[in-house]
């Protein structure tokens, strides 16, 4: 949690935050927070009235399902996941300083390749 959020949720480190505002600003404050509080609320309502008609929905389903004898089972079931691909096997090799740096091409471009493209030499040479 950052330190703004401890000082606010906490009750007398907020007190001591605001001491030195004015009454109006405090007022302020305070009119700027219940709208947060109300949008937040109006919010989570409407999220609630989502999920109860989409609850309906399936529950109304599930019913014509059963009414024809039918189950989930029946509907092929679910499908994996698709697998992750191995990783792509490096096409451009450099050594710096006696270590190997390789490069597969795809994505931002190591800065010892960089470097020695700015430098005269062509992405070619590096090919493995």
């Amino acid at each position: 949690m950052n330190e703004f959020l401890e000082i606010l949720t906490h009750g007398r480190r907020f007190k001591a935050a605001v001491k030195e505002l004015a009454l109006e600003e405090l007022k302020d404050l305070a009119v700027k927070l219940d709208k947060v509080i109300v949008d937040r609320e109006e919010k989570q309502a409407e999220e609630q009235q989502k999920n109860a008609a989409r609850d309906a929905k399936i529950e109304e389903i599930r019913k014509q399902m059963e009414e024809i004898g039918l189950s989930v089972d029946d509907l092929g079931g679910v499908k994996a996941a698709p697998k992750k691909r191995d990783p792509r096997p490096p096409k451009y090799q450099i050594e710096v300083d006696g270590e190997m740096v390789k490069w597969t091409g795809q994505g931002r471009m190591p800065t010892v390749f960089k470097n020695e493209i700015e430098a005269g030499r062509k992405i070619e040479d590096f090919l493995i």
